[in-house]
């Protein structure tokens, strides 16, 4: 074998040394890689597996409405501080907008500082008494959702807006807008 073939021969075999050596050398780093990309994906898949079987913890995280009105109440010194989650079981019985029945406690009594017989919606021209300030909110929130015959053809089916304009807003023509407007504060 001449001198030139065996230089290139060898030069051959210590290309692919090297090449081998650097292979092994990054070897751990790929399957430390690929192993750090496996846990993640896992924990990213069974967070969407929790949250599909179990959508309302979900919302037990995120629902902070009731402290949201309570603190609005609470800022103002209103009578209906600490029944936020009496209007969010309220609403909730038919997928009402959370914000609708506190805002009309503000508008018709400032959220029972001027109301009547536990009465702070002004329902009935504020002449129906009630119990206790939850009955009110549960019995106005059920006609609100058109569960009540007698109501239920004006506010069963009907929007924000609908629900407003028939409430009071055949009286007062602003008072759509000024609910509306109280319903943004929350």
């Amino acid at each position: 074998m001449s001198r030139k073939k065996k230089r290139k021969r060898i030069q051959k075999l210590f290309r692919q040394k090297k090449s081998k050596r650097n292979r092994q050398k990054s070897m751990p780093l790929r399957w430390a890689f690929v192993g750090i990309a496996s846990i993640i994906g896992s924990i990213v898949v069974i967070g969407l597996l929790f949250l599909i079987l179990h959508p309302k913890a979900m919302e037990a995280i995120d629902d902070d409405r009731a402290a949201r009105i309570d603190a609005y109440f609470a800022k103002f010194n209103m009578p209906l501080e600490g029944y936020g989650d009496v209007f969010i079981s309220s609403a909730d019985q038919c997928g009402m907008d959370w914000r609708l029945l506190p805002a009309i406690a503000i508008r018709e009594s400032s959220g029972g500082k001027h109301m009547q017989y536990n009465n702070p919606f002004g329902w009935g021209g504020a002449q129906i008494p009630f119990e206790s300030m939850g009955e009110a909110i549960m019995n106005v929130g059920s006609h609100l959702c058109g569960n009540e015959e007698n109501t239920a053809k004006y506010y069963a089916r009907s929007t924000v807006q609908q629900k407003l304009y028939r409430y009071n807003g055949t009286v007062i023509a602003s008072y759509p807008m000024e609910v509306k407007w109280i319903m943004r504060q929350f």
